[in-house]
């Protein structure tokens, strides 16, 4: 279980006991303690109790509740809050802007306690008139609400595909005489998925009968090919069947969308007895195409090409670009962000604080930004051929505008610029202020283009064609934001970019030294939208990177003057 994972439970305590009402006091210092085991610098399964305990924010209390965690999967305190909370509130914690004192006050002085009864009391415009609602708020609810409903039933990619792969890990040890494999949507990496997908040549029965034993697990069978599994309080599991000697046939048959399958099945044959899936493409006269790539029909055109598909990898990634630090919202100092780096094979780090704007994030006054370049010129001194980059994710303004003069922007060798502030904007509203801010001869990049979580929020809306080519006017590289969260650039309009000459860069937006490893997810989404590594920015070399800075000011200067 990860640190994540772990916190989720401490904060998931505090909301509950907010809601009932319980010692502000009490609930605020388990919220406290979530945020100090998301920034834990290593993973607390891997402590022994006396690093876990003496850890800042944790101590014997709190260490013992995460031992509880890890060792049972539940935390007994939490269990007795969620008893007494109807299942109805507890699917209102999932709203946006919905917080636990709001819902406290709609559940015990107005009787709403499930979501269907928020929606119907929006549309009926009831909200608006009780204290701390108002019209406004109560519109983002029901929006709210109306997002959550069209995500249920849905998780993200990294949390999903990490369970897959223990599942076939594990089904590989006890039956490694059969095969086990991904499929469906984790294969094709879409960003969020359903379900566990799994094809096997191991019988049903044979497969079924250690999963009988789970508690509480249902077994549908759908047909001799597949059948469902339900197991609580995990995503739902897909399992197709097949005889040995079709497995690579329906290892491909179960890969990728209808439109490609129906696109392939008119011009193209699949072998039943195709050894690998390799020789299903090669027996058709076509290059392989990766699970990742067969969304289009199109894709084939270039398969037949017989040009092999180049797609980025994870070890292609060569620097971090976009990290904070304690300098704003950061768990780790440049430091020690610089050495994890280091040990991870890295060749630079682009420290990216916030600016100013960004008060919630304790983001750097100007005279903050001079203090942490003096900070980083020692560091670099000590650390080379390693080398720090001086950089700030600044704050989009609402007019466009950047958040420092040219002065303080001058002084940076890089510059990430990304909206933060008053999301809810027409389409019109968002790109005339991000289109700004692409003018601006400072901006290197812009970092997460539509402001999008995942299952959580719809991004700003933008004109993504009228963007990417903005962007190559001003030659401003686009970021592929790595957090499973965010993946954003979408990797729809990766390829677009691609036409029109527009780099890419593949960043973790790291705010603890965990964060690098999310350079991995976004690889994986980089590889559905065919990127390659010649045209991403992360992977140049330390001395590519230095030499696209030198060309970026270059170009600066001229625009300038």
């Amino acid at each position: 279980m990860t640190n994540n994972e772990i916190a989720d439970y401490f904060s998931l305590l505090s909301k509950l006991m907010d809601i009932h009402g319980e010692d502000a006091f009490r609930a605020k210092s388990y919220s406290i303690a979530a945020y100090h085991i998301e920034n834990l610098p290593t993973q607390a399964s891997e402590m022994d109790d006396t690093t876990l305990f003496g850890m800042r924010g944790i101590g014997q209390s709190t260490g013992q509740k995460i031992r509880e965690i890890l060792q049972t999967g539940k935390l007994q305190q939490l269990e007795e809050w969620v008893a007494k909370t109807p299942h109805g509130v507890l699917e209102m914690m999932q709203i946006k802007g919905l917080g636990p004192k709001k819902i406290a006050l709609l559940w015990k002085e107005h009787q709403i306690e499930t979501v269907g009864e928020l929606e119907y009391a929006c549309q009926e415009n009831r909200l608006s008139s009780i204290k701390g609602f108002g019209e406004k708020t109560q519109n983002n609810i029901l929006e709210a609400i109306q997002f959550l409903n069209k995500s249920k039933g849905f998780h993200l990619w990294a949390e999903v595909y990490s369970t897959a792969s223990s599942l076939v890990e594990n089904l590989r040890k006890t039956h490694p005489r059969h095969r086990f494999d991904i499929t469906g949507d984790l294969r094709s990496h879409c960003e969020t998925v359903s379900q566990i997908s799994l094809l096997t040549d191991l019988p049903g029965e044979t497969l079924f009968q250690n999963i009988t034993k789970i508690p509480n697990v249902r077994i549908e069978t759908i047909n001799e090919q597949r059948s469902l599994v339900r197991i609580p309080n995990q995503p739902l599991i897909q399992v197709f069947f097949t005889k040995p000697s079709n497995y690579y046939q329906q290892l491909f048959l179960t890969s990728g969308s209808e439109v490609f399958h129906q696109a392939f099945s008119e011009a193209y044959t699949i072998p039943d007895d195709a050894i690998s899936e390799e020789a299903i493409f090669q027996t058709n006269q076509l290059s392989f195409i990766p699970p990742p790539l067969r969304e289009s029909a199109t894709v084939l055109q270039r398969a037949k090409t017989l040009v092999p598909f180049q797609l980025i990898q994870p070890n292609d990634i060569r620097g971090i670009i976009h990290s904070h630090s304690t300098w704003s919202d950061g768990a780790a100092s440049i430091a020690d962000m610089a050495r994890a780096a280091i040990d991870k094979g890295f060749e630079y780090l682009v420290l990216s604080d916030h600016s100013q704007a960004a008060y919630y994030a304790r983001g750097l006054k100007p005279e903050q930004i001079v203090a942490q370049h003096h900070e980083i010129d020692v560091l670099n001194n000590s650390l080379a051929p390693f080398k720090i980059f001086k950089s700030i994710e600044v704050d989009i303004l609402n007019d466009g505008n950047l958040d420092y003069d040219d002065t303080v922007l001058n002084s940076l060798d890089l510059v990430i610029a990304s909206v933060h502030s008053n999301l809810r904007m027409t389409l019109e509203k968002a790109m005339s202020r991000i289109l700004r801010a692409l003018e601006n001869p400072f901006t290197n990049i812009l970092g997460h283009p539509t402001g999008r979580l995942l299952l959580s929020r719809e991004g700003y809306p933008i004109d993504h064609k009228e963007l990417i080519r903005a962007c190559a006017r001003h030659n401003v590289v686009l970021e592929i934001n790595a957090h499973p969260r965010r993946l954003d650039l979408d990797w729809r309009w990766v390829e677009y970019a691609l036409e029109q000459g527009v780099l890419l860069s593949i960043n973790p937006d790291a705010h603890a030294i965990s964060g690098f490893d999310d350079v991995y997810f976004g690889v994986m989404a980089a590889q559905k939208g065919g990127l390659t590594k010649e045209h991403n920015l992360s992977s140049f070399t330390l001395s590519e990177f230095e030499t696209f800075l030198k060309e970026q000011r270059t170009k600066r200067v001229s625009s300038l003057s």
